[in-house]
């Protein structure tokens, strides 16, 4: 399994590569992830819920690109059965597609597409999936994790529907180990602070929520670059003792669990998902959801399992949205929702068609 970041570094692929490397080792299969660090103080190598993470250097440093030639040579070096490309945005993935080319490997590739901060990168990403389609068309089998992502590459790779393979997220987290009482108007948004990531709606919308719930507030999980525009905007607002940042680290399932636990609403209000492992985890422990009508955000929202709001709805709006979920909730049977057993049989089952086994 070859992905540009992995735990402990935070994001959703870092959290469905880990959530579906220890369950596919668990099956019996011998495991390895390549990754970056362009940090160089993660361990070169260590073992990890049974299969063995292996960091190279990425340049340049300071930048998103991770360039590793490291990671190249060493999948060019080793003899794989399958190799498994997680997410296609950085350097990372057409380098370990050249490498499986080049040695004759079967790949697969789960695109996971995320949003970005930058409106000139973010138009940039259909002309740079056309560039990577010739690459792309060499893979055994292609992954998306929504149909939303599944639709959208068919139509930029001039594929017939149904091309593509769907296999979603799942949600799971740790079962709480004391009943924990949610906090009846806690609102809390999950995800790396940038722009994209609609945090400030939700802190936009608090004025408004206060209305009508007098004890409602804003609790934001992550860290990133727009945390200080996120207490600005608190703090111009008149909300900043109402609203808290903090950061949950992405290998404290526990601390996490218990805390989605205690939410009144999770929101996600973001310009772009593929398919949110956030939404999903608040989803499977019963706690309800808002999200923009967006990307495949709006799978969720048709689907009845969150309340969707467009993308561009005022404040106002979207806190009518959240009393909404406070007040009487919508939530989806639980046998409905996937779960990260049924995303890794779905997984496994690739692999098996490639190796004939």
């Amino acid at each position: 399994m070859i992905t540009t970041r992995a735990q402990p570094e935070i994001g959703g692929i870092e959290s469905h590569v880990a959530e579906v490397a220890g369950r596919i080792a668990a099956r019996g299969y011998d495991l390895e992830v390549l990754t970056t660090d362009r940090s160089g103080r993660l361990p070169r190598r260590e073992r990890v819920d049974g299969y063995t993470v292996r960091r190279f250097r990425a340049f340049p440093a300071g930048r998103d690109w991770y360039l590793s030639p490291g990671l190249f040579w060493a999948a060019l070096r080793t003899r794989y059965d399958v190799v498994h490309v997680q997410g296609i945005h950085t350097l990372v993935p057409p380098l370990a597609m050249i490498a499986a080319i080049l040695r004759r490997t079967p790949f697969l590739l789960t695109f996971h597409t995320g949003g970005n901060s930058s409106a000139f990168r973010e138009r940039a990403r259909r002309t740079q999936f056309r560039i990577l389609s010739p690459l792309l068309r060499r893979a055994h089998t292609l992954v998306g994790v929504s149909i939303y992502e599944a639709r959208r590459f068919e139509e930029i790779m001039g594929l017939p529907e149904g091309a593509i393979t769907v296999i979603r997220n799942g949600g799971s987290l740790p079962v709480v180990r004391e009943p924990v009482e949610p906090e009846p108007a806690l609102v809390t948004s999950v995800g790396r602070l940038e722009r994209y990531k609609g945090h400030h709606k939700a802190i936009e919308a608090l004025p408004y929520l206060l209305k009508t719930h007098p004890e409602a507030r804003v609790e934001i999980l992550g860290s990133g670059p727009y945390e200080d525009e996120l207490w600005a905007l608190a703090e111009q607002l008149g909300v900043r003792e109402k609203v808290t940042i903090r950061l949950i680290p992405p290998v404290d399932r526990a601390l996490m669990g218990e805390t989605i636990a205690r939410v009144g609403v999770m929101t996600l209000l973001s310009d772009y998902e593929a398919h949110p492992v956030a939404v999903m985890e608040a989803l499977t422990l019963g706690r309800p959801a808002v999200i923009s009508r967006t990307s495949g955000l709006t799978e969720l929202a048709d689907l009845g399992w969150a309340v969707g709001v467009d993308q561009h709805a005022g404040a106002e709006e979207t806190a009518r949205a959240i009393a909404r979920q406070l007040d009487d909730p919508l939530l989806p049977a639980p046998a409905d929702l996937p779960t990260w057993e049924t995303c890794v049989a779905g997984v496994v089952d690739t692999y098996d068609t490639i190796t004939g086994r």
